[in-house]
């Protein structure tokens, strides 16, 4: 299989397209996707998240959950959902704001990923990994899409411009954000776009680590036989287009000192500047700190580690002040702290240590070359270092495993 490949997309008729996308699966908690359903029969969270058509209290790997995805699934491709009649590309943009980022929906390999050309910086969760095993045996469809980034070609470019000639098959607004796809079914147009996307050395993960894991688990335990669980659903970027925001930190408690205490153990490394209005990071080695009431701007004293791990914002503040200061080693497992994606602004932040005390840090964001950099050094990134905006979309387009590739 080449690097990316089309396929026989399943996606929402124009007409019920609005009503049928929602945010990805694991930005909503399941209360909060039992609100956003209400009054939407169609929306894919009741794929996605599927108790929310069960009792509250059922827990979200149940075994019923994933039945109910299934039989939710099946109504909607029965109702509402479409199949192309052959392989096509999709070209889909994001618009939020001012900002806009076009790219391609396909089929990416599995093998690819599996022989290090589709980069991670990620490390997985076994159980989160099993919940989305489990969701992809029980549709026999992928449908929620990594999303995936390329350092930009102006040929690559110039393709996607040409998909998106024309009026979109889909333009639907969710959360603020307008979200067009364009079907590309002309064959010339087909083979330029894998032509070209084969020729670049490596693609990266930017999110979907569970997801792409989660795909290789299944193709592996389908066997080398010829068929779509060879390819995972997949939406690719240009780094020039993408946007990441920060993602800060608020932890519960300040480990057994008082605010002057912490306050002077950070002055050893930080210069710490006390300051009137909420406080986002300027530069790289700069932080944002809620404390006691008031903000504070802590600005690294010394240079940069130069190992690109290392180096990385959200790693001096777990290795220089998380884990000695607050006794958080494991961030992945500490109970005592929390990831608050940057888009919900330093104002929630302070908003919850105000309710319920604690410490929070707000970060610059991290860029999409560190990232990059750290992934072609077969490195991981901390847990929670980067935030993309705007938002996938699932349900735009979901892939079938009954395809045969």
């Amino acid at each position: 299989m080449s690097l990316i490949r089309p396929f026989r997309g399943l996606r929402p008729d124009a007409a019920h397209a609005a009503a049928v996308i929602a945010p990805p699966y694991d930005v909503l908690s399941s209360a909060e996707a039992r609100e956003a359903v209400a009054g939407r029969p169609w929306s894919f969270l009741r794929v996605s998240k599927a108790e929310v058509d069960l009792p509250p209290d059922t827990n979200s790997t149940d075994e019923a959950v994933f039945r109910q995805a299934a039989r939710n699934w099946a109504r909607l491709r029965a109702e509402v959902l479409i199949q192309d009649p052959t392989a096509c590309y999709y070209c889909y943009e994001l618009r939020m704001g001012d900002h806009v980022q076009k790219g391609l929906v396909a089929a990416a390999s599995v093998e690819a990923y599996a022989e290090g050309r589709i980069r991670r910086h990620e490390l997985t969760r076994p159980d989160k990994e099993r919940d989305r095993v489990r969701h992809i045996e029980a549709l026999n469809a992928q449908t929620g899409p990594a999303f995936l980034t390329f350092r930009a070609q102006p040929e690559i470019t110039a393709l996607l411009a040409r998909a998106s000639e024309g009026p979109a098959s889909i333009d639907a607004l969710l959360q603020g954000v307008r979200h067009r796809l364009w079907v590309v079914a002309d064959a010339d147009l087909i083979g330029r776009l894998t032509a070209a996307f084969e020729r670049l050395p490596r693609i990266y993960i930017a999110d979907g680590h569970h997801r792409t894991a989660a795909a290789r688990v299944v193709a592996t335990s389908r066997g080398p036989q010829p068929g779509a669980h060879h390819g995972f659903l997949s939406v690719l970027f240009p780094d020039n287009e993408m946007q990441i925001l920060n993602y800060d930190r608020v932890v519960a408690d300040l480990n057994g000192r008082s605010a002057p205490q912490l306050l002077e153990a950070l002055a050893a490394i930080f210069e710490v500047l006390p300051e009137e209005a909420p406080v986002r990071p300027r530069a790289p080695a700069e932080f944002g700190m809620y404390l006691a009431g008031h903000w504070y701007r802590l600005r690294w004293r010394t240079t940069r580690p130069e190992d690109p791990v290392a180096r990385l914002d959200v790693s001096l503040l777990q290795d220089r002040v998380l884990a000695p200061l607050f006794g958080i080693s494991d961030p992945r497992r500490d109970q005592r702290i929390d990831f608050v994606g940057g888009i919900r602004g330093p104002a929630a932040l302070a908003g919850r240590v105000d309710r319920a005390g604690g410490v929070a840090f707000t970060l610059y964001p991290t860029g999409l070359q560190d990232l990059m950099a750290v992934a072609d050094q077969d490195a991981v990134m901390p847990p929670k270092s980067t935030w993309f905006e705007p938002k996938l979309a699932d349900g735009l387009v979901s892939y079938s495993l009954e395809e045969e590739a």
